[in-house]
């Protein structure tokens, strides 16, 4: 049975840094290499439908480029030129390591052209218990809106189910935005399988799934 794997890759980045499975927050290789790791987890035996025939159609992974505008800190009036972050060039590097993977397909949107800048979520709350907590350049964070992936994802989910181009999809997410994709997937036949990657997801989503499976470790406390 073929299988396809679709991983949203800011959802990927983010649970792998929260469940702290690199020792290095910006080792694009590493990363990529977990990638691919956990995608070919998905082609092992399944015990509880005695299925060991999987065979990998295509590993597809989904994101933006880098935010590269140079904009000023609206508390320090700083120049910052986001291409030159830390963040950006490990993203550019990730992307660089995911395309030299065997059979696997990077799938790029991009980001809005509108960029506000923001206060980190940990700060508001400060704010709103005490007003007086002062505000330094390093708590303002650009908020960037990624165009285009979702819609990639869905696509992609689509074309798969209809032409038959495998029998089952893993998808690596973590939120509710592929249900009608998952519904048509499921239409025609697929077995639908969503790993979270251990996020908790609500438990309406499990009526559009045909299964929930993660291969990644759990963040030991």
């Amino acid at each position: 049975m073929k299988v396809a794997v679709l991983i949203d890759g800011a959802f990927f980045v983010k649970r792998v840094r929260a469940l702290k499975l690199c020792n290095d927050s910006y080792d694009a290789k590493r990363f990529a290499d977990l990638a691919f790791r956990f995608a070919i987890c998905h082609l092992k035996k399944d015990k509880k439908i005695q299925q060991n025939n999987n065979e990998l159609y295509r590993i597809f992974f989904y994101d933006c480029s880098p935010f590269d505008k140079r904009m000023h800190n609206p508390v320090s009036g700083k120049s910052i030129d986001f291409g030159k972050s830390k963040e950006a060039l490990f993203r550019n590097e990730l992307h660089n390591q995911l395309k030299r993977k065997r059979k696997l397909a990077l799938r790029l949107g991009k980001l809005s052209d509108i960029a506000n800048w923001t206060i980190k979520p940990q700060k508001i709350s400060l704010l709103l218990k005490n007003q007086n907590v002062q505000i330094t350049e390093d708590d303002a964070i650009i908020d960037t809106k990624q165009k285009g992936v979702d819609m990639r994802i869905g696509i992609d989910i689509t074309s798969i189910a209809l032409k038959k181009q495998a029998k089952k999809i893993v998808l690596i997410a973590g939120d509710s935005d592929f249900v009608p994709a998952a519904k048509l997937a499921r239409r025609e036949g697929i077995d639908f399988i969503l790993d979270p990657m251990w996020n908790p997801i609500s438990s309406d989503l499990f009526e559009h799934i045909d299964g929930l499976k993660t291969y990644c470790p759990k963040l030991k406390k």
